[in-house]
């Protein structure tokens, strides 16, 4: 074989220009396409429902007058829920990971385990409703509660919450483990101090893709019941009711609707001005999304700069 002339090497790299140059700018095509139809929905959002940006659409609760009709109890009933689901899924997903990754030994059990974990971040919502109606309203007794709907979607994310973080995990090199084992630490003092802290933001990635999943959900949560129509709010913690004094896990009990649920019984309404409710609470419902991703990726920015390799 003739070895390759300057003119022909030449060909070659400019060939491979060429074709990285096509790429990148199909990619960069891709991702303005993407991005601009993101855009349009949003701004087709805010143009439709710009007219119920006030402070009574916020203050209100629903009403079967669409102008006057608010968002109090979704969004409320939408931050409680979340707040049940992130304190049942966050730590028993950190800690299963932990375990399958550092403390699990490695047979066929094991495998299995991680097989079936895979499987069940892909199972359809409805199929976690139906498991919660049965077991959660009927078997233990909660109710169609936001005790109810909170414990649902922590099984619905958790899957996903373990995946991230072995994945997390996975990617903190050997010798971090190695260094830590070698000065006397135990495996428990490794983890605690080393391989949790240093994969923590990919944790938080993974937390909150689970979260944004959870709080869009709509199936499991009309499966196990809840409201489409409410005008009033949980208990609040140690202040005075109709019954008396209110614990302060009342509100856990509680009947409760949520905002894709609001949206969803606004936009099934034959009443054209309902439309303009649905696309204001849109638009809230993306912001609250956003916001969570923002907060996550701050906190996620802070804990890189802290971690010292």
């Amino acid at each position: 074989m003739k070895p390759l002339t300057t003119e022909q090497i030449r060909a070659v790299i400019a060939r491979g220009k060429t074709n990285d140059l096509i790429f990148k700018s199909l990619g960069i095509f891709c991702l303005a396409l993407a991005l601009l139809v993101i855009v349009a929905l949003i701004a087709d959002m805010v143009m439709k429902g710009s007219e119920r940006f006030t402070v009574d659409f916020f203050l209100n609760f629903a009403s079967r007058r669409a102008t006057e009709a608010g968002i109090l109890s979704a969004w409320v009933g939408s931050l409680l829920v979340m707040l049940v689901t992130a304190c049942a899924a966050v730590p028993l997903g950190v800690a299963a990971g932990l375990y399958l990754e550092e403390y699990a030994k490695r047979n066929w059990l094991t495998s299995i385990i991680e097989i079936n974990i895979t499987n069940l971040a892909a199972v359809p919502s409805i199929v976690y409703g139906l498991l919660a109606l049965g077991i959660f309203v009927y078997q233990f007794g909660f109710g169609q509660s936001i005790l109810s709907a909170g414990l649902t979607l922590a099984l619905l994310i958790l899957p996903i919450i373990i995946v991230s973080t072995r994945e997390a995990i996975r990617a903190i090199p050997a010798m971090i483990r190695e260094g830590s084992m070698a000065v006397g630490a135990t495996r428990w003092q490794t983890c605690r101090y080393h391989i949790v802290p240093y994969a923590m933001p990919g944790i938080l990635t993974g937390v909150i893709i689970g979260l944004a999943r959870a709080i869009g959900e709509t199936a499991p949560i009309i499966t196990i019941g809840a409201l489409t129509f409410i005008a009033f709010l949980p208990p609040v913690p140690l202040t005075e009711t109709g019954q008396g004094t209110a614990g302060l896990f009342d509100w856990l009990m509680s009947p409760f609707t949520v905002m894709p649920i609001q949206i969803f019984n606004w936009t099934s309404r034959p009443d054209p001005a309902f439309e303009v409710n649905a696309a204001a609470a849109g638009f809230v419902l993306m912001a609250m999304v956003l916001s969570m991703n923002a907060v996550a990726i701050w906190l996620r920015y802070r804990l890189r700069k802290n971690i010292k390799w």
